[in-house]
């Protein structure tokens, strides 16, 4: 038997913040690929700490539905689910690929995969232009456009911004946009400042979170000036500084 964990953050604040983790768990399961399909969570129940005691299955895939190789994946996750043996070295990995590393939870006789991060998985930069696409409602946005992919930050670990980074670099090289910056919350270059780093007057903006909550919905919005109450809403595009913000 082989099982699957998807391990999210998961929250106190906003109940909608694990939707996106039992809808892909649910897919998962409808394919059959698994013979046990769970969620696990580090602000929700149930918790990373139980999730592979709970498991029938000897052999189990834990994939972190985080965007980034960093605190949460490196040091988090692997202390809660108690993988005794791990390192982040045994990812072998730059910050940005990560594939798996096998452990053993002796305690209960499992063999664990300890995945990397869905975030950092090249099929993610395909996402990222699919929705600068949704925004603007253009399928061939690019030309005279500038794009923007944001990120959560953190000096907790400089892996985290590497994601971003990655996708953004990726995307710059496909030359299809003008320009492309990769802009952060929590650290240097910061979003509250988009329009400063762009010459384009039409900048897409694309947040790259695993779940719609408070920070997509509510601090970025009003960080960049689209609003000044992200209960009033705001225009798509909305005008910020002479330019044209697509969110």
């Amino acid at each position: 038997m082989q099982a699957l964990v998807i391990a999210a953050h998961g929250s106190h604040l906003n109940p909608d913040a694990s939707d996106p983790t039992y809808a892909h768990a649910d897919t998962i399961r409808e394919t059959g690929a698994f013979d046990e399909v769970r969620e696990a969570f580090w602000k929700e129940e149930p918790h990373f700490r139980e999730v592979i005691r709970t498991l029938e299955a000897d052999e189990v895939f834990v994939v972190p539905l985080f965007i980034s190789e960093g605190y949460f994946t490196e040091q988090v996750i692997p202390r809660e689910l108690r993988l005794d043996d791990w390192d982040p070295e045994k990812w072998d990995s730059d910050g940005t690929s990560a594939s798996q590393a096998t452990l053993e939870a002796t305690d209960v006789g499992k063999t664990i995969h300890y995945c990397g991060p869905v975030g950092t998985h090249d099929a993610m930069t395909d996402v990222i232009v699919q929705r600068a696409e949704t925004a603007t409602e253009d399928p061939d946005v690019g030309d005279g456009v500038g794009l923007s992919v944001v990120g959560h930050g953190t000096d907790r670990n400089e892996n985290s911004a590497k994601a971003i980074e990655y996708h953004s670099n990726r995307i710059a090289e496909r030359d299809r946009f003008d320009e492309v910056k990769a802009l952060f919350m929590d650290e240097a270059p910061e979003v509250d400042d988009v329009t400063e780093y762009f010459e384009s007057d039409d900048i897409v903006v694309v947040p790259l979170f695993i779940a719609d909550g408070y920070h997509t919905q509510e601090d970025i919005p009003e960080d960049m000036g689209l609003t000044e109450d992200y209960r009033l809403g705001w225009d798509v595009p909305a005008t910020v500084d002479g330019h044209r913000i697509w969110y």
